[in-house]
């Protein structure tokens, strides 16, 4: 690392701690294909971000059912309500990543503190998919975008974090499978850290920075993160 050290980690968290790929039977099963998951995943990030570029906005889950549907009428496949309450109580419950709480677990033992920001709504009942999956202890706090009423990228995102924390944005380090979550957060003055999951790389711009750090994984991050804190 060229860049000092952060002092908290905000990850991010569908698909970085989360496994949407859990999410895979019930395309099968829709669609008779399991790929238009990612076809669907990277639809929902483009009209996240179409809507926060507009000046508009809906919560994420409710986006991700109209995007399942926008994606069922392209195909020509019906999609109806017992479709999308399976597919609501799938995001709602999906894994985590095998790799995940040994990693947290020693990044938590070194004295980072630990955060997420999600473009996903707080929980109407309090518990989170991080709850569900059995993450929720590790982090003292869970973010999201909805009362700012924008979706990630969008700078202010990434601002509001660090103030609510107490810190500068420099202290803080964006984990993330994505790049253009990482984009955002360094337009922020945050570093970044690029989590290889499948299907996900660094995004090779001139001009454009990258990311501090590129780990396979939470272990492996925890790694490449020099000293031990206290």
């Amino acid at each position: 690392m060229t860049e000092p050290e952060p002092s908290v980690l905000v990850f991010d968290v569908n698909e970085t701690l989360l496994d949407i790929e859990s999410l895979q039977p019930r395309f099968e099963r829709i669609f008779d294909d399991p790929r238009v998951l990612r076809e669907w995943f990277g639809q929902l990030v483009m009209y996240s971000m179409a809507l926060t570029l507009s000046g508009r906005y809906t919560d994420f889950a409710t986006l991700g059912r109209a995007v399942l549907q926008m994606i069922a009428d392209v195909h020509r496949v019906d999609v109806g309500d017992d479709d999308l309450r399976d597919f609501t109580a799938g995001m709602q419950t999906l894994p985590a990543h095998p790799d995940v709480a040994d990693g947290l677990t020693t990044l938590r033992d070194r004295g980072y503190r630990l955060v997420t920001l999600t473009n996903s709504p707080p929980p109407a009942d309090g518990r989170s998919p991080l709850h569900t999956a059995g993450l929720s202890d590790f982090f003292e706090r869970q973010f999201s975008v909805d009362p700012q009423r924008r979706f990630k990228p969008s700078p202010q995102l990434y601002t509001v974090v660090a103030e609510d924390l107490g810190v500068p944005a420099s202290a803080c380090m964006m984990v993330a499978a994505h790049p253009w979550d990482l984009i955002g957060a360094q337009a922020a003055g945050m570093s970044a850290a690029l989590l290889t999951r499948p299907g996900n790389a660094a995004l090779p711009v001139p001009g454009i920075p990258a990311p501090t750090v590129v780990a396979d994984d939470v272990p492996d991050l925890a790694r490449r993160l020099s000293g031990t804190r206290s």
